[in-house]
């Protein structure tokens, strides 16, 4: 079965892999506010619909999160996603270091509450760990 494509824009880009059952993003650029937010929500939406537990972010051009962007990821985007039925992500860590920053933040919250994280500096490395669960 093929790659689904499901958002591919000069902002980021958001697969599903039905045989692996992963939805998958990557950033191309700085994204805030509604339009990330709505992204993100359909990649809950994608998990949700497909049953999916798995969850690759290549974050690599992600720099910083609004600080309201960041409460929205902890209060609103966090819950329903865990409540859909994510356990298992994979990120591949910006290479800025305020995104770095953004994303240890969330990995420790979503570490807590029971999900299954590990950074990679490759997506291809990040999508064979994830297909090994």
């Amino acid at each position: 079965m093929p790659t689904e494509v499901v958002i591919d824009n000069a902002l980021a880009s958001l697969w599903y892999h039905p045989e692996k059952q992963i939805v998958h993003h990557q950033f191309h650029q700085f994204m805030y506010g509604k339009e990330f937010q709505e992204f993100l929500m359909a990649g809950m939406e994608l998990l949700k619909k497909n049953k999916a537990r798995k969850w690759l972010s290549d974050d690599r051009a992600l720099a910083a999160l609004t600080a309201a962007d960041m409460e929205w990821a902890h209060t609103t985007w966090f819950p329903q996603t865990a409540a859909a039925g994510w356990r298992y992500w994979a990120i591949v860590q910006p290479t800025k270091v305020i995104g770095k920053m953004n994303i240890d933040r969330l990995m420790k919250e979503y570490l807590a509450a029971g999900i299954t994280a590990r950074y990679f500096d490759d997506p291809n490395e990040a999508m064979s760990w994830l297909e090994k669960l």
